[in-house]
């Protein structure tokens, strides 16, 4: 009591205390954010000293989401937009410098060509209107930012002017890269070195004493020599910045218990009970799927998977009771049964002996609403009706007349073969157009409805008549229990406790949960393996507050849950000696491996080479300059290019080739035949080049570009 009396004293003085630091700490936050954010906080990217928006950016990714459609994730959308944006400031930068412009009547060129097609563009001739086309401009702006129907979709004023300024971007890109495309070429000289290369040819006996000869083992590469490695070819260990993690999962999966309790479920929902209502204060007799006269109804009302009114095969049945199933007489039951995770139940219905698959021929006559309608269409669904009959009264009375009648059908597709459709199996048609064609007989004729319009059906041939069942399936997913799902979350808790004083892996081991470790994360990743689209990760992992060691509990979707260790932390610029050891430590160890071949070797000539080595003389027959390979060696251009440099009769000193150390002999040397002229492999090479000279030309712009990226920050 006294301590309690103490603190109630001096509680406005706690109070100023817990104020003032709760003060501290969000001006330390500000001040850090402040120092992080700066200018970039409403700036995506900055392109060229040209500033990219947030808001502008993200209006064009929700725009670029709904074309994409839902099947896209946020970071595929957004990075669809980055490319378009970093595109248009990089070309923009260099149609400014060069003053490429789309003058007014250029622009209304390109917008016929555009739209030329469109119905709202055209008279009444089929023939492109521009008053109609600016008409149509003015509307949108009028009622902007209403949208307005074109073609198949809808527009704005606002994505007017933005596919207008697209079009005209598009129009200045052409003619920057038909300059560019202009200044390639290449000259005759150029095509005969080509054409030396290809046609020239020399044969040659060669040793190769493989590097694989000498274990792995023999050759020791220190990190210092590792990191002089990477000193030493600083271009190709260029790296941005990344993150290593290592993650452990703890999965909602159901138990044998949660898999026992749905399979005592489903098969508590066979038989008639009684329960008591607690509403009513009455007993309830609960009809079961043995006794109930609703099947429909009682399955759509029990089951995960709805009922199906249709008859199926025995292969069309769950292939781990097909057997059991297809014996069963109508009103029998089989089950519960495991399939699919899932139990089932499955009752046999009905059965039925009906063909395998038919031919048949129909006429189509549509009706205003129905999926079949066109433009053309104006009966109503009773007057379709009536005129389908009247087909049906004519076809009866003389079936020769079907053919004659084909211009009423709107099928094109099967009017070109006499409206008829091929041998076809049972799921192929909708379910009424099936149900008439299988059920009924050959030679039949009838009127049938479905979503298409009214189909006048002759029934041509049926094939192989096998029974059918039409069975109703109660099936309950097996999933965890609330328990399990209790289970799995204090079992996650427990590990991220016990990482407090305790090592990953350590504690990974004690758990029985295996880690898996990922590599190499940049920080505009989203996918992490095993995991699939986690970018709530990814930013935590590069989070300047994220250090190594640190670990944290993410909720994954489907799965559980994931305790996610960050074990490195990659800075941008040259790779670390750890990160490069996978590609460094083989370089390293074949230059190694190199110089042990050659101080074991005296002897200067191929034959002696062999025997002192032990290993046998290759040849090779009409190698040339443009495929640098060696039969049984594989691509050796150093070795192919020394052999164009000796005489013939000559042998080479040892070289360090890609596979081994070679000693190559030149036996015969061709020289290209010398041609008339070489415009026509000249222009080979043009236009090769030209078809390469765009792309290469824009990525040369990219590369060359300054830009300041900061998507991170917002995505």
């Amino acid at each position: 009591m006294a301590v309690l009396n103490k603190i109630r004293q001096r509680s406005i003085f706690l109070i100023v205390i817990i104020a003032l630091a709760l003060f501290a700490f969000v001006l330390s936050d500000l001040f850090r954010n402040s120092a992080d954010l700066g200018s970039s906080q409403d700036t995506i990217a900055t392109i060229n000293g040209n500033d990219i928006g947030r808001e502008g950016f993200m209006n064009q990714v929700e725009n670029m989401q709904r074309q994409m459609g839902p099947g896209a994730t946020s970071t595929q959308t957004m990075n669809r937009v980055w490319d378009q944006e970093v595109r248009r400031a990089v070309m923009e930068n260099q149609f400014d410098g060069l003053g490429l412009s789309v003058e007014k009547e250029q622009m209304r060129n390109l917008l016929r060509n555009n739209f030329a097609e469109f119905p709202e563009f055209t008279n009444e001739a089929g023939i492109f209107d521009e008053n109609r086309l600016n008409e149509f401009i003015a509307n949108l702006k009028v009622i902007a930012p209403e949208r307005a129907p074109l073609g198949n979709f809808q527009i704005n004023y606002a994505e007017w002017v933005n596919n207008e300024a697209a079009i005209a971007v598009g129009a200045k890109e052409q003619t920057y890269f038909n300059l560019v495309k202009a200044g390639v070429g290449a000259t005759l000289s150029e095509a005969e070195v080509e054409y030396a290369m290809e046609s020239a040819n020399v044969d040659v006996k060669f040793v190769n004493v493989p590097y694989a000869s000498i274990s792995d083992s023999l050759v020791k590469v220190s990190k210092s020599e590792i990191s002089d490695y990477i000193n030493k070819h600083k271009t190709k260990f260029e790296a941005e910045a990344s993150r290593d993690i290592q993650f452990v999962q703890f999965t909602e999966a159901a138990s044998l218990a949660d898999e026992k309790a749905v399979k005592e479920n489903v098969a508590a929902l066979l038989n008639t009970k009684v329960e008591y209502n607690e509403v009513s204060k009455l007993n309830d007799t609960i009809i079961g799927l043995k006794s109930t006269n609703d099947i429909e109804g009682f399955i759509n009302a029990n089951s995960d998977i709805k009922y199906t009114d249709s008859y199926v095969a025995k292969s069309g049945l769950p292939d781990v009771a097909q057997d059991s199933i297809f014996k069963l007489s109508v009103g029998q039951y089989y089950g519960p049964y495991k399939h699919n995770n899932m139990f089932k139940i499955t009752k046999v219905v009905q059965e039925r002996y009906m063909p395998d698959s038919v031919k048949a021929r129909h006429l189509l006559i549509p009706f205003v609403g129905s999926r079949a309608a066109d433009a053309e269409t104006t009966q109503t669904e009773a007057q379709a009706k009536v005129t389908a009959d009247s087909l049906m009264d004519v076809i009866k009375k003389n079936r020769s007349k079907f053919v004659d009648l084909l211009d009423f059908s709107i099928d094109k597709v099967s009017n070109e073969k006499e409206g008829v459709l091929d041998w076809y199996a049972y799921n192929s048609m909708v379910p009424e157009f099936r149900d008439y064609t299988f059920e009924n007989n050959k030679g039949d004729i009838g009127v049938v409805k479905t979503d298409f319009g009214f189909h006048v059906i002759e029934i041509l041939d049926q094939k192989d008549k096998t029974r059918m069942l039409k069975v109703a399936t109660l099936a309950q997913k097996i999933e965890p229990s609330e328990t399990t799902i209790d289970d799995v979350f204090n079992r996650t808790s427990r590990f991220e406790i016990a990482l407090q004083d305790k090592d990953f892996q350590d504690v990974a081991k004690e758990n029985d949960v295996v880690v898996r470790p990922v590599n190499n994360i940049k920080e505009l990743d989203e996918n992490i393996p095993g995991l699939g689209s986690q970018r709530a990760i990814v930013r935590w992992a590069f989070d300047k507050g994220t250090k190594v060691g640190d670990y944290k509990r993410f909720s994954i979707p489907g799965i559980g849950y994931a305790v996610v260790q960050v074990s490195s932390v990659n800075k941008k610029g040259l790779m670390t000696p750890e990160a490069a050891s996978a590609s460094v430590i083989p370089e390293i160890r074949k230059e190694k491996k190199a110089k042990m071949i050659r101080e074991k070797i005296s002897a200067s000539t191929v034959d002696a080479v062999a025997q002192s080595q032990n290993v046998s003389v290759s040849t090779a027959s009409a190698v040339n300059m443009k495929n640098p390979t060696l039969s049984g060696a594989g691509l050796e251009p150093k070795v192919v290019g020394t052999a164009f440099g000796l005489k013939e009769g000559e042998t080479s000193k040892l070289i360090d080739g890609n596979k081994g150390v070679f000693m190559v002999e030149v036996t015969k040397k061709t020289a290209a035949p010398k041609l008339d002229n070489y415009q026509a492999i000249a222009n080979r090479l043009n236009s090769s080049q030209m078809n390469t000279a765009q792309m290469k030309a824009y990525e040369a712009l990219k590369d060359a570009a300054d830009i300041v990226d900061n998507r991170a920050t917002f995505y």
